[in-house]
C-alpha cells in the first residue's frame, strides 16, 4: 500500500505574481522554452528537471542567455561527463575578467559605482566601472612587465577592499591564477596555503582595522616574503598609511596608468583561482577551479538564482579567505555593483551590518546564520531602526539557518523579505541548493536544488531517499567542480575527497533531506555525525535548540566511540556574560532537547568551555575535537595554522587526559 507524501508546511513567504513574472529565472525559462525545448509550463520544478536531464542543452542555454563571449567557439558543451574528469566547452577560449568588466563598455552605466567600499570608520566610497576597468588595465600591464604569464600564481594577503578585487581581476586578465588569504590569518596558516602553489607576486597590506583597533601585519608580511622563495615581487598596499618595505613596489604607482586592459584568451578549463578547504588536519586541499567553469556557474547562480543585474547592489559579509568573497566578486558578471565591507561584523554594535545595508542601498544582503541568530538574541529590530526599503533578499550560509532565524528575519527585517538560506561549498564555489526567487519560503528549508545540479540524498547502499535523511550527493558534473587539486598529479587526493564512497558520484559530506514538495533541509556534516543506538543525528539540530537559550552563547557537540564499545556524547557550551552553568541550566538544556528533538539528543554531559574553536573561515571544529577526546595528540588531530585560537583546543586535550587517568 502506497503512503501519501506528507503535506508541505505552510509558507512563511511567497512571491507575488509581479515578482515571479519579472524574475530573471522566469524570463530565462520562457526564452529557453522557445529556443531550446525547455518546458514552458510547470514552473521552477519543471525547469530544474530539464536542466538536469538535458545538461548539455541547459548549459548551452546559460551561455547564450548571458551572451558569453567565446573568442574561439566551443566544439562540444560536454565532451566527457565522467566524474571526476568531465570536460566542458572543449576548444573554447575566453576570459573571466573581460566579462566582469563588461558594464564599463556601456556609456550609460560607466559612471555608476561598480564597487562601494565601507569600513568601520567611513564609507561608502565608490569606484566607478570606468575607474575599475582603468585600474585593472594598468595593473595587468604592470604584471606583464613583471614577467607574469598565463598559469603563474598571483597571491593576495588582503582584506575585503577594492584593491583585492582589482588585483584579482588584473591576475585573471593576464591569465594568471589568483589565490588569497585574509590578513587575520597568521603566517603559518598563509604559508600552509601559499607554499603549495608557489606564487610569483604577493599583494599585501601593512595591516587592517577590526573591532575599532588597528592590527599591524608588517612582521607577518616580512615572514611571508622570506618563506616564499618563488616571489618576484611584493606589492605594498598601505591600508594603515605606512611606507613600502625595501624592494617592494607601491600599489599607487602600479594602478596610475590610463591603460586599456588586454584580456588574455585562455582555454575554458584554464585555472582561475585556487581555493582552500578548511584543512583542520594536514595541509589544506588546494582546489583549482577554471575560468570558464566559474564564469558559467556564477552567471547562473547570481543572475538567475540571486536575481541580480544592473542597478542592484550586492553585499555579502565575508573575508578574502572564504569562498563567499570569490562569489561576491562574481556579482560584477551580472552588472551588479558590489558592497565591500572591511571590518568586524558587529562593530560598533551588533546592528553593524544592517547599518551598512542601509547606507549602501543594498538589494541582496548575504550574511551568516550565526549573525542572524546573534541579532535575534540581541533583540534587534532592523526594519524599524533602519531604512531597508531596497533590500529584497537576505541570504544566509555558513551553517543551516534555524527556523527561529527565519521567523526573526520575517518579523524584524520585513514581512515582504525573500529569505534565502543557501548551501554549497568551497569545493564548487557555488550552491547545491538555496535561492529561487519564484518559490515560497518555508521555515528551516532551502527552497530547492539549484539548476543544473542533480542533487540527491542517498542511503549507504546508494539508493535515493525522499523525506528521509541521507548523504548529499551530486550524480552529474557541474562546470565549477575542481579541475584538479594542486600538487595532486594522479588525482588520488581529489578522488579520495569526493568519489571514494560512491564511485562516479560526488559525495559532499553533508546530511540532507530532499522533501516530497521539492525543498532541501541541511542537517550538518556527515563526517561528524552523531550516531546513538543506530540513529544518525545532525549536530546543527542540537545547536539550534541549545543556542535558543539566552544563557548559551555558542555550543559544540561530538559523539565519541569508546574503546569498550560505549558511546559518549558531551555538549560543550560557551556561556553568555553573567550566566552560570548550574544544575538548573543543565536541566533546562536537557528538557529543551528532549521535548523539541528526542531523548536521544540529550547529551551525556554538559561542560562549560571558555569559547568554541573554529576554522579560519568560521566553522565549528567538530572532528578534531572528537579526535582529541579519543586521545589523539594535538599535533596530529589538527593543523594549528587552520584554527582561529589553537589554545582553545587544550581544554579538550586536558579533558581526554583526565578521563583516561
Amino acid at each position: 500500500m502506497s503512503t501519501a507524501a506528507p503535506q508541505p508546511p505552510q509558507p512563511l513567504w511567497e512571491p507575488d505574481e509581479a515578482r515571479v513574472e519579472s524574475a530573471a529565472v522566469s524570463r530565462f525559462q520562457s526564452w529557453a522554452a522557445e529556443h531550446h525545448g525547455a518546458p514552458a509550463d510547470g514552473g521552477y520544478a519543471a525547469l530544474h528537471r530539464w536542466s538536469v536531464a538535458e545538461l548539455d542543452t541547459f548549459w548551452q542555454s546559460v551561455a547564450e542567455w548571458f551572451d558569453v563571449r567565446f573568442s574561439t567557439p566551443y566544439e562540444q558543451v560536454l565532451a566527457d561527463r565522467s566524474l571526476p574528469g568531465a570536460r566542458w566547452f572543449t576548444g573554447a577560449r575566453l576570459n573571466y575578467a573581460e566579462h566582469a568588466l563588461r558594464a564599463a563598455e556601456d556609456s550609460l552605466r560607466a559612471g555608476e559605482a561598480a564597487l562601494l567600499h565601507v569600513d568601520e570608520t567611513h564609507g561608502p566610497e565608490p569606484v566607478t566601472w570606468t575607474e575599475l576597468r582603468r585600474q585593472v588595465g594598468s595593473l595587468a600591464a604592470a604584471l606583464r612587465e613583471l614577467g607574469v604569464r598565463p598559469g603563474d600564481r598571483v597571491s593576495g594577503y588582503l582584506p575585503n577592499v577594492p584593491q583585492a578585487v582589482i588585483a584579482f581581476l588584473a591576475a585573471a586578465t593576464v591569465g594568471a591564477t589568483w589565490t588569497s588569504c585574509a590578513p587575520d590569518f597568521g603566517a603559518r596558516g598563509v604559508l600552509d596555503r601559499f607554499q603549495q602553489v608557489e606564487p610569483v607576486v604577493l599583494f599585501a597590506v601593512d595591516g587592517y582595522r577590526y573591532g575599532g583597533k588597528e592590527h599591524d601585519r608588517r612582521d607577518t608580511v616580512a615572514e611571508l616574503r622570506a618563506e616564499l622563495p618563488t616571489l618576484r615581487a611584493l606589492v605594498h598596499v598601505p591600508l594603515l598609511g605606512t611606507d613600502a618595505p625595501d624592494g617592494a613596489l607601491d600599489w599607487a604607482g602600479l594602478v596610475a596608468a590610463d591603460t586599456e586592459p588586454v584580456f588574455e584568451q585562455v582555454p575554458f578549463d584554464h585555472p582561475l583561482w585556487v581555493l582552500y578547504s578548511s584543512g583542520t588536519t594536514g595541509l589544506p586541499k588546494a582546489i583549482v577551479q577554471s575560468q570558464g567553469g566559474i564564469l558559467l556557474e556564477h552567471l547562473k547562480q547570481i543572475g538567475l538564482h540571486c536575481d541580480l543585474g544592473p542597478g542592484d547592489r550586492f553585499f555579502w559579509y565575508t573575508s578574502t579567505g572564504w569562498m563567499m568573497w570569490n562569489f561576491l566578486v562574481s556579482g560584477l558578471l551580472t552588472g551588479a555593483g558590489l558592497v565591500l565591507y572591511d571590518g568586524s561584523p558587529g562593530y560598533p554594535d551588533t546592528a553593524g551590518q544592517w547599518r551598512v545595508a542601509e547606507a549602501t542601498g543594498t538589494t541582496l544582503y548575504g550574511t551568516s546564520a550565526a549573525y542572524v541568530m546573534a541579532c535575534r538574541k540581541a533583540g534587534l529590530h532592523p526594519a524599524r531602526d533602519f531604512d531597508l526599503s531596497r533590500v529584497r533578499c537576505v541570504a544566509t550560509t555558513g551553517s543551516p539557518l534555524p527556523p527561529d532565524g527565519f521567523r526573526w528575519l520575517h518579523e524584524e527585517a520585513g514581512e515582504d523579505l525573500w529569505i534565502a538560506s543557501v548551501s554549497g561549498g568551497t569545493d564548487v564555489c557555488s550552491c547545491f541548493a538555496g535561492a529561487v526567487p519564484t518559490l515560497p519560503v518555508r521555515l528551516g528549508e532551502l527552497q530547492a536544488p539549484s539548476l543544473g545540479v542533480d542533487l540527491q540524498a542517498w542511503d549507504p547502499e546508494g539508493r535515493p531517499l525522499v523525506d528521509e535523511v541521507g548523504e548529499l550527493v551530486v550524480t552529474r558534473p557541474m562546470p565549477s567542480m575542481p579541475v584538479r587539486f594542486w600538487n595532486d598529479p594522479d588525482d588520488s587526493r581529489y578522488h579520495d575527497s569526493y568519489f571514494s564512497t560512491y564511485p562516479g558520484v560526488w559525495r559532499h559530506g553533508d546530511w540532507i533531506t530532499l522533501t516530497s514538495h521539492g525543498s532541501v533541509i541541511i542537517h550538518g556534516r556527515s563526517d561528524s555525525t552523531l550516531n546513538r543506538q543506530g540513529v544518525r543525528m545532525g549536530s546543527a539540530d542540537i545547536y539550534e535548540v541549545v543556542e535558543r537559550l539566552p544563557e548559551i552563547r555558542e555550543s559544540l557537540v561530538v559523539g565519541v566511540e569508546q574503546p569498550d564499545g560505549g558511546y559518549w556524547m558531551p555538549l560543550f557550551v560557551q556561556l553568555a556574560e553573567g550566566a552560570v552553568l548550574d544544575d538548573a541550566l543543565r536541566a533546562r538544556v536537557a528538557a529543551a532537547l528532549r521535548s523539541e528533538l528526542s531523548p536521544r539528543h540529550v547529551p551525556d554531559e554538559i561542560i562549560e568551555v571558555p569559547a568554541v574553536p573554529h576554522t579560519l573561515t568560521g566553522k565549528r571544529i567538530e572532528v578534531p575535537v572528537k579526535r582529541l577526546l579519543q586521545g589523539t595528540p594535538l599535533a596530529q588531530a589538527v593543523n594549528p595554522g587552520s584554527v582561529d585560537d589553537v589554545t582553545l583546543l587544550r581544554t579538550y586535550e586536558d579533558l581526554a587526559r583526565e578521563r583516561s587517568s
